[in-house]
């Protein structure tokens, strides 16, 4: 989106850190999960490495406001020549929701994906997550896959 509309997208920057954790814990605390503060710094210092393979992180802000995360990774695929792309985590704080704020960054991931020459983007969500389902359903296509993951040992 353009600096007209007050809203701007942007990776991640070291001076975002105190406003990135307030994110990140709102985030983590809207899916029940809470980590400790050394997975914070090493998630933060991922977002901002230069390893290929390590997460991206953007950051949205309002008016000047940060309100808004994104974090995505490139990898490879099986079943495709080109990386894809995994939206691993987007958040927008409740009271910017509904300006546009979740389409805006998915799009950035999409342009940072079409720019490193990976087509396809994926991401997961609740299917309880009925409010963001919805901007997903404008902006992405309902796979009929489901998620299995190792039990806990």
């Amino acid at each position: 989106m353009s600096a007209e509309s007050g809203l701007e997208i942007r990776p991640l920057a070291p001076a975002d850190r105190s406003q990135w954790d307030r994110l990140w814990a709102a985030y983590l605390n809207f899916y029940d999960t809470s980590l400790p503060a050394s997975q914070y710094d090493i998630t933060f210092a991922r977002l901002l490495g230069d390893d290929p393979h390590d997460h991206h992180g953007l950051i949205a802000k309002q008016d000047g406001k940060p309100v808004g995360i994104a974090h995505y990774l490139f990898h490879r695929h099986g079943w495709k020549v080109e990386n894809v792309c995994y939206l691993q985590d987007l958040y927008a704080d409740p009271q910017a929701r509904g300006k546009g704020i979740g389409r805006a960054l998915i799009e950035a991931v999409y342009a940072k994906a079409d720019a490193a020459g990976a087509p396809s983007v994926y991401w997961l969500t609740q299917d309880t997550n009925v409010t963001a389902r919805h901007l997903y359903d404008r902006v992405g296509e309902l796979t009929p896959f489901l998620k299995y993951q190792r039990a806990a040992r």
